[in-house]
């Protein structure tokens, strides 16, 4: 295997390093300002970078919108991942992992007020963007605690797509609330769908 060229990577960790700089800006710019107020000039001026450097990681507003969203997106989906298939219960498999899910999402405030001023744009634009990846793992976590024997045979199909629903629809809701209500949510949440999982 060849060396990697001289410089390889200083300018992996720069370009890493920039593209950090302008999604941390995005995200700031996006929760001031709302997505339709924002616009690139606004995100530049929050950074050290040169105006034309930001279009060498994105094309336009959109995009780093998009790309914030599905960032995101996959961590509070890792993070429920994780506390289901670290659960020791039907219940835990149902609660932990809600309670992951809304607590990743007011655990950064500027997260927080991302997710509460843009909520009408998000939904627009990613609501039905946002469902297949969360459904399809929820789907294969009830299939495998089904098949060995954690939890009550149901419809994977509508129980996954139900609890994905209710888990955006209650973090929507919980994010405008003062102080964001995450005990709230997941007890809301669970109560809809433990004792079915629980079996008889």
């Amino acid at each position: 295997m060849s060396a990697p060229a001289a410089g390889t990577g200083r300018r992996e960790r720069t370009k890493a390093a920039n593209r950090a700089a302008i999604l941390a800006a995005g995200l700031e710019v996006f929760a001031a300002d709302g997505y339709g107020a924002a616009s690139v000039r606004d995100i530049v001026r929050r950074t050290d970078l040169a105006s034309g450097t930001f279009y060498n990681y994105f094309p336009d507003k959109a995009s780093i919108f998009r790309a914030l969203v599905e960032e995101v997106a996959a961590e509070a989906r890792a993070r429920a991942r994780v506390a289901r298939r670290d659960a020791a219960t039907p219940r835990g498999f149902v609660e932990d992992a809600y309670r992951a899910f809304f607590s990743f999402m007011v655990e950064d405030p500027a997260m927080l007020a991302f997710v509460a001023r843009n909520l009408g744009t998000i939904r627009e634009q990613f609501g039905e963007a946002l469902l297949p990846a969360g459904v399809s793992e929820l789907r294969e976590d009830l299939e495998a605690a089904i098949a060995r024997g954690e939890l009550a045979t149901v419809d994977v199909d509508y129980c996954a797509h139900a609890m994905i629903a209710v888990g955006l629809e209650l973090g929507q809701r919980l994010v405008l609330r003062d102080p964001p209500d995450v005990e709230g949510a997941t007890a809301f949440a669970t109560a809809l769908f433990a004792g079915g999982l629980s079996g008889p």
